[in-house]
């Protein structure tokens, strides 16, 4: 009898495990091959896409446009990292011949991240597919829109295959770019956390005449099906394929948003050399007990600090005996993202007063943070007395405006 009951719950226990890894959407790419491509019929097709953009069975783009004998595939183009993944962050990509199908990929993370009119000559309709992590200092999403600019600018069609926000369609967080800190790593005026599907944002871009001098591109979005705002990446039951290589998994996109702007500053480890990237914040003067101890005081809603050991194998602190605390996001819902690092470095202040961070890191990076942050006011306004609260407000001002913006594009409920 105990067998048998044993048995059967083991029996549900793999029915549950099979039931959670079901596929629940099908992506912009599924519902293209339902559709058997009929908006690339008789078009010469560019593709822009990486290892990311693939179908429900892991099969790429690439191939699955170079085979369909109904569609033109003439040209690829290459983000950060290139079509195939082969390059390393921030290195610029080359253009080449792809060797799987031997067409023409041109980079746009080279000497021109914007597709020149040479780039576009052979094309009629260029096609978007990528999947991007919901953070606005992530490139794919710069990409996109430089690539809608020079499709207007050239008469040329664009299509976005969709894809999930892995955040979900509801978080909203950070100020709206401002004139002088646009750049690649923010490109368009969006909050940081800016809670839309890359189609959505391709629809606002364009619809708010956000593109170069108001530019409007003849856009197209192939929406998904069964994807729901509050969905984070997890509760789609999509295989994850790594956005970029300190990315590894869908919670990547989780964290990335927790430390990725104090990150900039090359200041703390935020586990980018380590085994869990952007989970952390730690240096060799930090107390783990006590700054676990003073973050945990504050409360945040949805996360707790736990106090941590490490020796990173690459990157900030390499070798070294560090210190600090990695972050658990125990309730994602309620729990704020960027706020975090922010708070780490209240607190690290509060502790070692000769350690504050805009007194102590590389001013040669402050540039960067300032354009990653999306306004100079951000480090202005903490570095007087290294409090949250100082720019708590200013970091949200935009968000409801935003919010009650973008309502306009949604594609999903």
């Amino acid at each position: 009898m105990k067998k048998i009951i044993i048995l059967s719950l083991l029996c549900l226990l793999c029915a549950s495990v099979a039931q959670a890894q079901k596929i629940r959407i099908k992506t912009g790419i599924e519902v293209l091959k339902e559709q058997n491509f009929k908006c690339l019929e008789g078009k010469r097709v560019g593709l822009i896409t990486n290892p990311t953009g693939v179908d429900n069975q892991m099969k790429s783009t690439i191939d699955i446009l170079h085979e369909a004998p109904n569609v033109n595939l003439v040209a690829l183009y290459g983000p950060e990292h290139g079509v195939r993944g082969d390059v390393h962050a921030g290195d610029h990509v080359t253009d080449i011949k792809d060797a799987s199908t031997g067409l023409p990929v041109y980079s746009l993370y080279g000497k021109t991240r914007k597709a020149t009119p040479d780039m576009l000559k052979d094309i009629d309709v260029l096609v978007y597919d990528i999947q991007d992590i919901g953070c606005r200092s992530f490139t794919y999403i710069s990409t996109m829109g430089l690539a809608m600019e020079a499709a207007a600018e050239n008469g040329k069609e664009f299509i976005v295959l969709d894809r999930p926000n892995p955040v979900g369609g509801l978080k909203i967080e950070g100020n709206l770019v401002e004139d002088d800190c646009i750049s690649f790593v923010s490109q368009f005026k969006i909050p940081y956390l800016y809670g839309l599907t890359c189609g959505e944002l391709a629809l606002m871009l364009n619809g708010e005449k956000m593109l170069k001098d108001g530019e409007q591109c003849n856009l197209q979005i192939v929406k998904m099906k069964g994807w729901k705002r509050k969905m984070d990446y997890t509760q789609t039951g999509l295989q994850w394929v790594p956005s970029s290589p300190h990315i590894p998994h869908p919670h990547s996109a989780f964290f990335y948003p927790v430390s990725g702007i104090l990150g900039e500053l090359g200041y703390m480890s935020i586990g980018v050399g380590y085994t869990i990237p952007f989970q952390m914040f730690a240096a060799e003067w930090v107390e783990a007990e006590k700054l676990a101890r003073n973050l945990n005081s504050l409360k945040v809603p949805g996360v707790i600090f736990r106090p941590m050991y490490l020796k990173p194998f690459y990157s900030v602190g390499k070798g070294e005996l560090l210190q600090g605390v990695q972050v658990h996001i125990m309730d994602f819902g309620k729990a704020p993202l960027s706020d975090l690092q922010f708070l780490v470095m209240q607190e690290v202040a509060a502790l070692y007063p000769d350690r504050a961070v805009f007194g102590h890191a590389d001013k040669g990076r402050f540039n960067m943070f300032d354009k990653v942050s999306g306004s100079r006011q951000i480090r202005e306004r903490f570095s007087k007395r290294n409090r949250w609260e100082d720019i708590r407000d200013y970091w949200y001002k935009d968000a409801e405006d935003f919010r009650k913006l973008s309502k306009k594009y949604y594609l999903y409920k």
